[in-house]
């Protein structure tokens, strides 16, 4: 079987497993190195993702959090910022590997919220005039 979106890990423990896998999307493969990384500060990654650049050295490109659910369950959610591609880590159906997880894409919430709060023609974060041009539409983010 051909599986895309995985990372497999060299172990059960994600917080201190080292992984590889592989990230799949419309218009790229992406091989991704999966790297522990310790911090004091509690809003730092558990991890740190790593991919090769064209000329195949390894470069930082994201990361992976441990956080809890509303139950007080952990989970782990992907991070590739250059790409704004965000994931969370969970098992494919019927798979009880707890060391590979797949990488379940989804989109971040406030995009729609954001983008509804564009109010004539004022930036929602700063408040400031944007100028208007005739037949063009005017977003930001």
């Amino acid at each position: 079987m051909n599986i895309t979106n995985y990372i497999q890990f060299d172990g059960d423990n994600l917080d201190t497993a080292k992984g590889a896998g592989l990230i799949s999307t419309i218009d790229r493969d992406m091989d991704i190195k999966v790297v522990p990384f310790e911090s004091d500060n509690e809003k730092a990654p558990t991890h740190r993702v790593y991919a090769k650049s064209p000329r195949g050295h390894d470069i930082e490109v994201g990361g992976i959090w441990k956080k809890e659910n509303q139950d007080g369950k952990p989970y782990y959610t992907l991070s590739i910022r250059k790409l704004r591609y965000n994931a969370n880590l969970g098992r494919f159906p019927g798979q009880d590997d707890a060391s590979l997880q797949a990488i379940i894409e989804w989109e971040p919430r406030d995009q729609s919220a954001h983008s509804s709060r564009l109010v004539a023609g004022r930036s929602p974060s700063k408040g400031l005039k944007i100028p208007q041009i005739a037949g063009f539409q005017h977003f930001s983010c």
